[in-house]
Formats: C-alpha cells, sequence, structure tokens
C-alpha cells in the first residue's frame, strides 16, 4: 500500500487532544470498562515507568503498589478506551526506562525525585534575597 493512504487513515485515529507526559511522572488514567451493557470509567494511578512506540502504536506502561503488590498495566496512547490521563506529578529521572522499580519495596518503590519549577531567581542571588 501507498504510505501516504496509511498515514491519512492513521491521522483519523489519533486522540484529539494529547497529553503532555513522560517516564516518571505520576499519571492517572481514566479507562472505559464494560461490564454487560453497562459502560463506566476506571482510574488507574501510577508512576510511568516506560514508553514505546511511534504514531498510532505508541504505549506507555504505568506501574503502582496495591495491597503490597506491584501491578503494572499498558495502555496505548490513543486508544479508544482510554478517556483521558492526567499528569498528577512530574518526575525528575535519568532513564528511559524505570525498571529498577520492580525490584524495590515499600515507599522507594514509588520514589521519583519531583521535578523542580523554576523560581525565577537568579543563580547569583542567595537564597534570603542578600548578597
Amino acid at each position: 500500500m501507498n504510505q501516504a493512504i496509511l498515514d491519512k487513515i492513521e491521522s483519523d485515529q489519533f486522540r484529539k487532544n494529547p497529553v503532555n507526559f513522560g517516564v516518571g511522572d505520576t499519571v492517572r488514567v481514566h479507562t472505559k470498562v464494560v461490564e454487560g451493557d453497562k459502560e463506566r470509567i476506571q482510574i488507574f494511578t501510577g508512576v510511568v515507568i516506560g514508553k514505546r512506540g511511534r504514531g498510532l502504536n505508541e504505549m506507555f506502561t504505568v506501574r503502582r503498589i496495591s495491597y503490597n503488590e506491584g501491578v503494572e498495566r499498558v495502555f496505548p496512547v490513543h486508544s479508544p478506551r482510554v478517556e483521558k490521563i492526567e499528569v498528577e506529578r512530574k518526575g525528575s529521572v535519568r532513564r528511559a526506562k524505570l525498571t529498577y522499580l520492580r525490584k524495590r519495596i515499600g515507599k522507594g518503590a514509588v520514589a521519583v525525585k519531583e521535578k523542580e519549577a523554576f523560581s525565577g531567581r537568579l543563580a547569583t542571588e542567595s537564597p534570603a534575597g542578600r548578597t
């Protein structure tokens, strides 16, 4: 098939409002769950430990600790089953994949440093504002 035709078909499937999040961020993923003839929203909250793929095949893995057991779910970014993705907290990490969190127990299993916001102060100024 012609690549231009494939790109046109795929462009209709993309999420209209993409969310900017990365590895290390704590996110809340709202997914549609169908039970019989009813449909409801289920929220999965956790740390993004990896992203992979490009285009429509883009996926991300979220990990959380539930009842002292680690639970991971893989979500497609552009899936119609994913209602929305909310970023609760931005994380500052130095790895593309946080698989080392699987070995950790307790608070250390979800401990990712929070990204510091720019305070607007110059580096030469002292914290108290005195020079």
